[in-house]
């Protein structure tokens, strides 16, 4: 209990060391639908005046992703001077869907369609591919926030129809406004000194797409430089009095900065830890935190996606592929900790929340830490988000729980499509899973791919 003890104070001490920006409460606002995230988005483009970042995985090729380029270059049509720029993954937006077909000769993928757009405007909007890594499989850009003048959009969605419930179904996320000259410069600021000025980053709204293959070098100089990068806060900026602020944070690689602080974060828990993830892989250093969390007493609420609100999931009615095998994984992975947890479950100290909302799907990222702190990020918590993917984060310091009416809307919100194991043993087994699943798995543990994969999807 000493180094327990030791631990969380230390912790403490190393959170409140993260240069952070004051924040007023008025400038903090959340949305609790991927709807109004659409709305707000494009009301916020409608009226930019000075300049729009978009940092996305991807920009899809369909009618809500259609929808917010036009809106951008109709921004830009209306203000010639309006500074706009699109950032997505390099890889991700070069190959088509997971599972679709490719067509030989034919260019697949969002970049061709990002091209077409840009001959019909001048190319007046450029569309920046980002290879964080030299293949897709070991690491993307995972970079969330939109900055439109002096305001933050900060969500974990990338951009398509079912992130924007733009037709019937809505994968749920979560969306944070914060209206701050100072963070939105910041964010601004590390784009354009360690990502857009790197040799590796080139436009995918042009037809002269060098290969990946050939730019190798160039990648890796730009993943080694990344991990030295860090969001640069001014002394004139810094918070040091008691109140809200904000801390931006980043981080790719093993033993990150971001990394550090969600693991100080949990360590630094008192009351009551609150988390969600879309996929439960927790990276071993989080599951030890946790546990040690358990032991000092503190309540542990988890929210993750039943395994058919997985963006993974496909129905047994449907033709079999191999990726559907994943949200059984993760299911799996949840039954192994609530059998090991099966005790403080019971207690109702440990609470292991699944959300399902009919057909829709589940995507939602981040931390509570008691009253005091919470995490927004694009993060998944596992264990390819802590070595592989580029991410970041924003780190909300309430001591005075300026926000917390905020927060507790926003979890009721959540929880209202949620509910609670309360014991292993309701959590399917693999031998009630459909027969194309419970094959694969079984082969990919006789052989222990299945440990490849928590570390690579």
């Amino acid at each position: 209990m000493i180094l327990l003890a030791m631990r969380f104070h230390r912790s403490r001490s190393l959170l409140e060391q993260i240069p952070s920006i004051q924040l007023a409460a008025g400038s903090v606002k959340t949305l609790l639908s991927a709807a109004e995230y659409r709305t707000e988005l494009l009301q916020q483009i409608a009226r930019a005046k000075h300049r729009v970042y978009l940092c996305a995985l991807y920009l899809q090729h369909d009618e809500a992703g259609a929808e917010i380029l036009s809106a951008l270059y109709a921004a830009k049509a209306a203000r010639p001077a309006l500074d706009i720029a699109l950032l997505v993954d390099w890889h991700r937006a070069q190959r088509g869907l997971i599972g679709e077909a490719k067509q030989l000769g034919k260019t697949m993928g969002n970049a061709a369609w990002y091209q077409e757009q840009s001959a019909l405007h001048d190319g007046s909007i450029p569309v920046y591919g980002i290879p964080v890594q030299t293949s897709e499989l070991f690491g993307v850009l995972h970079l969330k926030g939109f900055v439109i003048d002096d305001g933050v959009i900060y969500s974990g969605a990338s951009i398509n129809n079912v992130y924007l419930h733009k037709q019937d179904k809505y994968r749920h996320d979560r969306y944070l406004l914060i209206q701050n000259a100072s963070l939105a410069n910041t964010m601004v600021d590390f784009i354009r000194r360690h990502v857009l000025c790197a040799a590796a980053v080139h436009r995918l709204d042009r037809h002269e797409i060098p290969a990946t293959r050939t730019i190798r070098n160039d990648v890796r100089n730009f993943r080694a430089n990344l991990k030295q990068a860090r969001y640069i806060i001014s002394s004139e900026q810094t918070q040091h009095a008691l109140g809200l602020s904000v801390a931006p944070l980043v981080g790719v690689g093993k033993n990150n900065s971001l990394n550090r602080v969600i693991c100080q974060l949990l360590a630094a828990s008192q009351q009551q830890i609150t988390i969600c993830t879309p996929y439960f892989n927790f990276p071993l250093a989080v599951t030890r935190e946790i546990n040690r969390a358990l032991k000092r007493g503190v309540k542990v609420d988890i929210i993750v996606g039943d395994k058919t609100a997985n963006d993974f999931y496909i129905s047994p009615e449907q033709p079999f592929k191999v990726i559907a095998v994943l949200p059984y994984l993760y299911e799996a992975n949840l039954r192994r900790f609530a059998k090991s947890h099966q005790s403080e479950i019971r207690q109702q100290q440990l609470n292991l929340h699944l959300w399902k909302d009919g057909d829709n799907t589940y995507h939602l990222k981040g931390m509570w830490i008691d009253d005091d702190y919470a995490l927004m990020t694009g993060n998944n918590l596992n264990p390819r988000a802590f070595r592989l993917d580029l991410e970041n984060a924003l780190l909300i310091h309430d001591p005075l729980h300026e926000l917390s009416a905020q927060r507790a809307t926003e979890l009721d919100s959540i929880m209202q499509h949620t509910s609670v194991i309360t014991h292993y043993q309701h959590i399917e087994r693999m031998r009630d899973y459909p027969d194309e699943v419970r094959r694969l798995l079984s082969r990919l543990s006789t052989v222990r791919l299945d440990r490849l994969a928590y570390r690579v999807l």
